[in-house]
């Protein structure tokens, strides 16, 4: 028996012995984005360490525990702070939060992230949809004896972000009257933060922002058939494009400082989501030009995404 397999399926029984809840939107919440899990209508939670073999955060910044309850009416399950390859977990364990919220009954993935700007054109305290990501620096969560239960041995990765989901954002913002950019982030190992000539070559690559998250959790999101998207909250500029050399805490600082209107957006377009859960009716697209602030008139097709470091 794979032994993945058998610690996501050890994970998701003493789950189901203490919660008798099945969620259908998981969300995960990134660097001092952790607020919004405080005012949902709380059903339940755990606190990863009661759960053997799961994978327990070491960061500041992230508390470390399931939320179970609902927004509006869709019963979700939040992530309250993430593990990452650089504690020292496999990709494997770094996604298996991810398999185990799928087996709970999760169809759809919301990531959030704290992340540094690659875009000149972007700003600290800047929200970021992710309309493609940049994984190729990091190890695959998929190499390795592939479980058929969970999906194909060679996933497509053509459209990782959900259109249908993108657009919710999309209006969800309009409504708030939050500007919204849209881009590609890339994920870095970490811990270290980039240098200079990282950021310039991230920048070639067609990068608008840059983490150590995020992007290795929605391959085994799209590996097991969830639909994905994601928000980035920019804490900072990334390296040689700020003068200001960076540190964690003002990091978190941002992401705190931003949480308000992190939370009623991720709040309204998981209500979005709700309305389509209930109708199946598919919203009216639009589109918008990469970058653009909300107000400006579109031109273009756009995405987005939200993540922690």
């Amino acid at each position: 028996m794979n032994s993945v397999y058998e610690k996501v399926e050890l994970c998701y029984k003493q789950i189901r012995q203490k919660v008798d809840f099945e969620p259908r939107v998981a969300i995960v919440l990134g660097s001092g984005l952790g607020a919004l899990a405080e005012v949902i209508k709380v059903v339940d939670t755990i606190d990863y360490s009661d759960i053997s073999g799961f994978p327990v955060s070491t960061v500041d910044g992230h508390k470390g525990r399931f939320v179970f309850g609902y927004i509006e009416e869709t019963p979700v399950v939040i992530m309250q702070g993430r593990v990452h390859f650089y504690e020292g977990y496999s990709t494997q364990d770094v996604v298996l939060p991810i398999r185990v919220m799928k087996k709970l009954g999760a169809d759809i993935l919301f990531l959030t992230n704290s992340a540094g700007g690659l875009n000149t054109m972007y700003r600290p305290g800047d929200f970021m949809m992710i309309t493609d990501h940049i994984s190729s620096f990091m190890p695959s969560p998929l190499i390795g004896e592939n479980v058929a239960e969970w999906g194909t041995r060679f996933p497509s990765m053509d459209s990782v972000y959900d259109a249908r989901l993108c657009e919710f954002i999309r209006q969800a913002a309009r409504e708030c009257n939050v500007p919204l950019r849209e881009g590609i982030y890339i994920q870095m190992k970490g811990p270290q933060y980039e240098t200079s000539a990282e950021v310039k070559m991230c920048q070639a690559l067609g990068g608008d922002a840059v983490g150590m998250s995020t992007a290795i959790e929605a391959v085994a999101a799209r590996h097991m058939g969830m639909k994905v998207c994601g928000l980035s909250c920019i804490s900072n500029m990334a390296c040689g494009i700020s003068k200001t050399p960076l540190n964690h805490m003002d990091v978190t600082e941002v992401g705190e400082k931003m949480a308000p209107l992190f939370r009623l957006l991720v709040y309204k377009a998981i209500s979005k989501m709700t309305e389509d859960i209930a109708q199946d009716t598919p919203p009216v697209m639009t589109t918008m030009m990469p970058n653009m602030n909300l107000g400006q008139q579109p031109t273009g097709p756009s995405s987005v995404i939200i993540d922690d470091l």
